[in-house]
């Protein structure tokens, strides 16, 4: 197994935690590669860009938080692979452990002593008179919002080929299972078991109080445009928007591919939720 290596190189203490694990990938004599940027970090080189890297390794080790996650994904142009997280941080719900225990986290690997728990991905697209353009897959959700602009937007939404509703709000989220504990759970959305089979519709600060997030099955196609004249923005999992013209719609339907997300052995999701939010209950 080869075994690719990425860390957040913004965050303190990446630099050092790259250098304790290459030192132990090296004793071990484990078959590694380094990002060009994580290697820059310990004062070695290489020329490895995070696609190339992906489609040269079997696995990939993010060192840094959900969002090193998030962007390793996105910027591995459609190679999608293992990833095992070790998080530089306090919160992170994607990440396998913490920074102090990278050394178990090696052993672990090494051993495979993990399994992959396989996270949903949607297949986002803009159509309109001008054809149909693919974007990034999204791993946590799909935002149209407002952009900059202080008035709410109207949103047309259509579920499984049904018109739903019209929001009046900021915005609106698509979440995955994944990413309803990211925006859609700070926008009041409820939280969803990795392997629901669900998708979660959740409005930014709707004006109509009967506007509630909404649970529907991952095999139902959204269809999200905006009403009237309105200029609205699709971000993908907090990346750079796409501006949706009045004359456009986004469509989100279910990814045929997984993201295969390491978790240690003998955790759960509910051992996840307490340790990350705190929750009491933790000796049940």
């Amino acid at each position: 197994m080869k075994i690719g290596l990425i860390a957040h190189a913004g965050k303190e203490g990446a630099g050092p935690l790259v250098r304790s694990i290459v030192d132990e990938l090296r004793r071990r004599g484990a078959s590694f590669l380094l990002e060009k940027h994580t290697a820059v970090l310990i004062g070695e080189e290489s020329s490895l860009d995070e696609a190339t890297l992906a489609q040269r390794c079997d696995l990939l080790l993010i060192m840094g938080g959900d969002g090193s996650i998030l962007r390793a994904l996105h910027r591995s142009a459609g190679h999608i692979r293992p990833i095992f997280g070790i998080n530089i941080g306090s919160l992170g719900f994607l990440t396998c452990m913490g920074s102090d225990d990278h050394i178990h986290a090696v052993d672990s690997l090494l051993e495979g002593r993990y399994f992959l728990s396989p996270r949903s991905l949607l297949d986002v697209e803009i159509s309109g008179p001008d054809g149909i353009r693919p974007l990034d897959r999204a791993l946590n959700e799909v935002t149209i919002s407002r952009g900059e602009r202080s008035q709410l937007v109207n949103l047309h939404a259509s579920v499984g080929g049904f018109p739903l509703t019209e929001y009046h709000a900021d915005g609106l989220i698509v979440a995955t299972p994944t990413g309803s504990t990211a925006y859609s759970l700070a926008a009041g959305g409820p939280i969803l078991m990795p392997d629901s089979g669900a998708l979660v519709i959740t409005p930014v600060c709707p004006h109509v109080l009967s506007n509630r997030s909404l649970v529907i099955s991952d095999k139902s196609e959204v269809v999200i445009r905006a009403a009237g004249n309105q200029e609205v923005f699709v971000t993908i999992d907090g990346r750079a928007p796409h501006g949706l013209k009045p004359s456009q719609q986004v469509v989100m339907r279910l990814s045929s591919q997984k993201l295969p997300l390491a978790m240690m052995e003998g955790t759960t999701f509910p051992d996840i939720l307490r340790q990350k939010l705190k929750w009491t209950g933790s000796n049940i």
